[in-house]
């Protein structure tokens, strides 16, 4: 198999002839989805005959193909996998992109000698994440878009792992698998692949629910992200440590990925043979990418700052814009419409009584094959240049002559169509020479489910035992868990005795008073864990380095972790506490529950996104590995987290946490909050989810824990909804909940 180069162009590929158009521009390697578990569901994906021809016609041309398996999996899906990908990786695909825990641990397990790639999807934003993954199989990390130059450098320092990193294209608003605003919006769930983009639309911001507008009538697209453009900081980013410049447009034509692997491939070349003091930019070759595709312009995006207004586009795209035919038909015709040839060099041997010979060389690979003998010429022998010339027409082949010979020993004649038949011949097995490289047998995979009818069968598909039957189940009582945000909040949750544990925000109560906090909770009889931030990067680690002292003395009993690289952070920095881990953190398999459990998690929280029916298995998981888990019953979902921040786009920074909305075209007011401590915005559903009237349902999942998550509600609120939930779940008792509008979120529907 040929060696990696000192740095790689990755191109996407929604489609066969998105693949070719970036092979034929100079792409290193594509990035591809199947038919499943890809994170661009509505792209061209291809089915498996397609899947394993482009993998062939990667490595025939020298590229390497990535499959993006990059979705979270239920359930029955899990058990599916195996049939899925075995074809593939027989045929010799480089590596997968995968976001799902369960199946990372899956495709390691059962796929030896494939690359396993962290993908974007699981918001690895520190060093600590990409040390955590490393751990678990993973040789490359796909890091949030968000990170710094700085942060990456650290990454590639500390692990030396490939990195890879976004150098054009979309920007999401929100950290790439902290997105749930399509999926409660709609049901299209950007987890699953099927984001319907509502960051695209517009939206007012009011400094207060009924207020006035703080943001123009023209300046309504607060959400929409412009285009990544690197060209300008390209050496950068490259000696920061990436290896592999990533390109985003898996949902954009053939010629669009030609133009933009085109020009990237230009100034990469460039940088690796000048360097940087060598490196420039033409200011045409942006203007061709620009006129190939842009949201109001472009930005070099986060290497170099945290966040900005002027990387917002503000303003709707226009409807109408004029088009750059000449460039359009350019690349059509050279890269789009045109076959990528590889060069051979041959070599053919004709004496009389012999077979006759060929010998293909390309590259490393050679190969020989005979034909029908030569004869003795009775009239006209043939010459040695009429063998070069019919030899020579390698037509629809994916190969084109630098150097042909011919040795005519005598007076011969062979005919044209064995002539044919010799190069047919030879090609054929200089492709499958190629292609062998790649090839594997398949794996030892031991017994594989293709489905999970069962907590047995999908236990089996992950080699562990099979359930213990539970008795109990559903019968065990049931407590109550406040996740709380303000101090208000902090003291209903306190006068109510059906609460076991209080959930406190890092970002909300001062690190001083912790000790203060979690004595009043002890006193109460109720335990006190310590929720830390959505996102832990450098203000997050700087924030605890500073109140180090004040987290190991105020008494906590454990962390609610919401990002899985925070339990890496807890390990390298010895923090003696119970780690448990919050939705954001996503278990929808056997295979996460048990790797989740792997990390000595005290408790887990099942998703948001799972209806009732697809959690049973996940909570029968929880059982069989000894976890408690517990289900979230009211709240406000965090639809989006952000490294942007909508009071910095509307008024500027204000170094103070504060409360906006924003109102959505059909009027729905969608809170919005910004976490200064940490430097990133939540935008929370508009009504909160509900699972009141649901109690029958929920004890049937007998998850050990309620929680109530309680974000902009008063304190009077919260006592009511405390209550009512209480009465309901632990008493037994008919409650009318003190809200009138609600959603059950996923609870009911799911997702896609």
């Amino acid at each position: 198999m040929k060696e990696k180069k000192r740095a790689e162009l990755l191109a996407p590929a929604g489609s066969f002839a998105s693949l070719k158009a970036a092979v034929a521009a100079g792409a290193d390697a594509v990035y591809m989805g199947g038919a499943r578990f890809g994170a661009r569901a509505y792209a061209q994906n291809a089915d498996q005959d397609e899947m394993i021809a482009a993998i062939e016609y990667a490595h025939l041309h020298g590229c390497r193909l990535y499959m993006t398996v990059n979705t979270l999996f239920k359930e029955n899906e899990l058990g599916e996998l195996y049939e899925y990908l075995l074809p593939y990786y027989k045929a010799g695909l480089d590596g997968v992109i995968v976001q799902d825990l369960g199946a990372l641990s899956f495709i390691r397990e059962h796929f030896p000698g494939i690359e396993l790639h962290a993908s974007t999807q699981m918001t690895i934003t520190s060093v600590y994440g990409a040390k955590e993954l490393k751990r678990l199989g993973c040789c490359r990390v796909v890091p949030a878009r968000e990170v710094s130059l700085e942060e990456i450098r650290r990454i590639y320092d500390e692990t030396g792992m490939d990195i890879e990193t976004f150098v054009h294209g979309a920007l999401c608003y929100c950290y790439s698998g902290q997105c749930l605003m399509s999926s409660l919006i709609g049901g299209r769930s950007g987890n699953r692949g099927r984001c319907a983009q509502p960051c695209r639309l517009p939206y007012r911001v009011y400094g207060q629910e009924n207020g006035t507008a703080v943001n123009k009538e023209d300046q309504k697209c607060v959400l929409s992200m412009k285009d990544l453009c690197t060209l300008d900081i390209l050496p950068q980013i490259l000696e920061a440590g990436v290896f592999s410049l990533k390109i985003e447009g898996r949902m954009k034509s053939p010629r669009y990925t030609a133009g933009v692997v085109r020009i990237y491939r230009k100034y990469l070349d460039r940088y690796l043979e000048y360097g940087s003091e060598g490196y420039y930019v033409e200011p045409e070759d942006k203007k061709e990418l620009l006129d190939l595709f842009d949201r109001g312009g472009f930005t070099s995006g986060y290497y170099t700052r945290h966040n900005g207004r002027d990387m917002i586009a503000l303003k709707e795209k226009p409807e109408f814009r004029e088009t750059n035919k000449e460039l359009f038909d350019f690349l059509d015709r050279e890269y789009v419409e045109t076959e990528k040839k590889e060069p051979v060099e041959g070599y053919a041997y004709l004496a009389e009584g012999l077979p006759s010979v060929l010998t293909l060389t390309c590259g490393d690979i050679s190969v020989t094959v005979s034909g029908q003998e030569p004869q003795a010429a009775k009239n006209q022998p043939m010459t040695r240049e009429k063998v070069i010339r019919q030899l020579g027409k390698t037509g629809a082949t994916a190969f084109e002559f630098t150097e042909l010979e011919a040795e005519v020993c005598g007076a011969l004649f062979l005919p044209v169509q064995a002539l044919n038949e010799l190069r047919r011949e030879g090609f054929e097995a200089l492709t499958e020479a190629i292609h062998n490289q790649w090839r594997r047998k398949a794996p030892e995979a031991g017994e594989v489910q293709n489905g999970a009818d069962s907590g047995e069968k999908s236990s089996r598909a992950a080699g562990c035992a099979g359930p213990v039957p539970d008795e109990s189940a559903g019968k065990r009582p049931m407590y109550l868990t406040v996740s709380a945000e303000t101090g208000d909040q902090l003291s209903a949750a306190l006068a109510v005795p059906e609460v076991r544990r209080i959930c406190l925000d890092a970002s909300s109560f001062q690190p001083e008073r912790w000790a203060e906090f979690v004595q009043l909770i002890h006193q109460a009889g109720k335990e006190c864990y310590l929720t830390l931030p959505h996102i832990f990067r450098t203000h997050a680690i700087g924030f605890f380095r500073t109140y180090r002292s004040c987290l190991e003395q105020a008494g906590f009993d454990g962390l609610l972790i919401r990002a899985f690289e925070e339990i890496q952070w807890m390990r390298e920095e010895q923090i003696s506490l119970s780690a448990s881990f919050d939705a954001s953190v996503y278990a929808w398999n056997h295979g996460a529950v048990h790797t989740l459990k792997e990390e000595q998690a005290a408790f887990i929280t099942a998703p948001w996104e799972l209806n009732s029916r697809e959690l049973e298995p996940v909570f029968e998981a929880c059982r069989r590995e000894g976890l408690p888990a517990e289900l979230i019953v009211y709240g406000r979902a965090p639809m989006m987290v952000s490294a942007q921040c909508i009071t910095k786009t509307v008024k500027g920074c204000s170094k103070c946490p504060s409360l906006l909305w924003m109102k959505d075209r059909t009027g729905a007011r969608l809170p919005v909050q910004n976490h200064c401590a940490f430097c990133y915005n939540t935008i929370l559903n508009p009504l909160p989810v509900s699972l009141h009237g649901c109690a029958d349902s929920v004890k049937r999942l007998a998850p050990e824990g309620l929680r109530l998550c309680f974000t902009i509600e008063t304190g009077e609120e919260t006592k009511a909804v405390l209550n009512a939930f209480a009465a309901e779940f632990i008493r037994g008792e008919n409650a009318e909940p003190p809200f009138t509008e609600f959603t059950r979120g996923h609870f009911r529907r799911g997702v896609e």
